[in-house]
This record gives structure tokens, sequence and C-alpha cells, in this order.
């Protein structure tokens, strides 16, 4: 697996403007990917700093770590940026606080265009998606174990799919038959059950409850809003750290959790003082989220649904 089938790094320049590599002596990109992002940062850290790159993907890891090893600095981390409090070996190398953290929190290209991952609609692959293939759950366990109630709230909360109900009762139907092994098939059976007139506009059928079968495989918003908190209490005063979500579902948990980051009191409104004492721990550098330019969005197509949020640790 080489660089190239990663995917290239989204809002590259925009990340480094707010990051700052160059007055940073510890950064984190928790997910890692092919390493493009990391690059970046680490052509930019000045002599003697410390880069980890973290990803739950072993293929990830070992192609990262073939682009980046000219790097004395770059420190690869197989594990989930979910546990970066735990797994990153900062006492290791004397470093009380990291000045930079990265996430991106989009599927690689790779994991996408590989066919045995069974992420794409598109591509026949057993079900799989998981982005850990040592994790136990599987899209197949998913489709095939899941009660067609559990089945429809995935598919309406982390899909957004407004034929929810209907998809997955007939996932429930079809797997009555013989269990519902490839993507192709789930992906015929989800067309199926979307009436005529909503399969002719828009994007393809299937790629809402795609969406939603990943992201319950992976567990990529239980427990999001805990990460994003844990990560930002890991920088250091002046410290940045940098999120980029790619649906609506995401968004709205980082933008909530930098809101409570910069404004934690809880306090009722109508107190004349705060009296719970929580003190901001950061602010806010981009109000509005950032978005690719048109340049980028002609070269790099799955830039279109990225938002670049960043916050600012500052001095308690």
């Amino acid at each position: 697996m080489t660089e190239s089938s990663y995917h290239t790094p989204i809002m590259l320049s925009q990340v480094l403007e707010l990051l700052s590599p160059e007055r940073c002596m510890a950064t984190v990109d928790g997910t890692l990917g092919g390493g493009g992002h990391s690059e970046g940062i680490l052509e930019r850290l000045p002599a003697g700093a410390h880069h980890f790159g973290i990803d739950r993907d072993l293929d990830a890891i070992n192609a990262a770590s073939e682009r980046l090893s000219k790097y004395e600095g770059f420190h690869p981390i197989h594990g989930n940026f979910f546990d970066m409090k735990d797994i990153l070996p900062l006492e290791e190398y004397g470093i009380q606080a990291v000045d930079g953290i990265l996430l991106d929190l989009g599927v690689s290209s790779h994991q996408l265009d590989d066919g045995s991952r069974g992420f794409s609609y598109g591509q026949e692959a057993p079900l799989d998606m998981r982005m850990d293939r040592t994790a136990p759950l599987s899209a197949r366990d998913v489709v095939n174990g899941y009660d067609a109630r559990k089945l429809f709230e995935i598919i309406r909360d982390y899909g957004e799919e407004r034929f929810a109900y209907r998809i997955a009762n007939a996932i429930a139907e079809a797997r009555e038959k013989a269990p519902i092994e490839t993507t192709t098939e789930l992906a015929e059976i989800i067309k199926a059950a979307i009436p005529a007139p909503a399969r002719r506009e828009g994007p393809h059928p299937a790629r809402r409850t795609f969406q939603a079968l990943r992201i319950e495989v992976n567990s990529e918003l239980a427990g999001l809003a805990e990460a994003v908190k844990n990560a930002a209490m890991l920088l250091s005063p002046g410290g940045v750290m940098c999120v980029i979500t790619f649906h609506s579902l995401e968004d709205r948990i980082v933008k909530n959790v930098f809101r409570e980051l910069k404004d934690p009191c809880t306090c009722p409104p109508s107190a004349p003082i705060c009296i719970c004492g929580k003190k901001p721990i950061a602010e806010i550098l981009t109000p509005k989220p950032i978005t690719a330019d048109e340049d980028e969005l002609l070269s790099n197509p799955r830039a279109r649904s990225a938002k670049l949020r960043a916050i600012r640790r500052i001095h308690i």
C-alpha cells in the first residue's frame, strides 16, 4: 500500500496556519491515515520536536511510517485517538503537554477504495467496514445480528435517512432467507426498499445507510464528545486543536464541545454572579467552520462536506 492510495490531506494549508507547527515542540495527529497532514506538520516543526501519529488501522500505520521515516521526531502509535491520554508516551520523552492536535474524522480514501474493506456500496466485497481489522464487530454482525428496531434507529440517527424504517424492515426480511454477506447484496436490498422517485434524485440510495453502519461498527460517535474534551486537556497553554468533520452529526458534537470548553459555567442565566467556579478552558478560533475553497474542491471533491473547527487552550 503506497501513500498515494490514501487521501490527499484536506485543507492542509488552513490546518497548518492554525496549528503553526514552527512554534510547537510536541504535536499529535490523532487520525494519521496516509500521513499527509502529518508530513505537512513535520516539515515545519523545529529541531528536537516530537510528532505522534495515531491510527487504529495498521495498514495506515505501516504506510505512514514508511512515508515519514525520514523525520526523526515522528512516532507512530497503533490505537484509537479516543484513548489518546492513555496511549501517548509523553512521559517517555519528558513532555508535559502538547502544543498542537489534529483530528481528521474522515475515512481515508484507501479504506473506501480498497474493495476488501467493505466500506463501499459500489464494489463487491464482504460486509466488514472495520477501521481496525482486529476489532470484533463487523458490518456483517450488525446487518445480520441487530433486530429491526435497532437497525432502524442506527440508520435513522447515524445516516439521517428518511426511509430508515423501510430499509431496516427490508434487511430483516432478506436475512430470514439467508445471511446478507456482501456490500453489493446489501446495496441492492436498500435500493429496492426506497421508493423509485427518491432513487432518481441525489446520491446513491445506499450512501446514508452505509454511513450509518460504518459509524456503528467503529463507534465513531459514541464517546466522541468525551474524546475531544480529553484531547483538549492535553494542550499546553496557547496550544491549538483542529478538528475536521465530514457530516452534520460529528460537526454538531465538536461544535458543542468547543462551546462548552469556551463557556463551561453551569450557573442559571438569572444568577447575578458565577458560583459554579468553572472557568473557560479554551477560546474558539473558528466562530464559523472553515470549508475548502473552490480550487481544492476541483482537485479533491471529497473535501466538499468537510468542516474545520479549531480552539486554543487558554491560561487558567
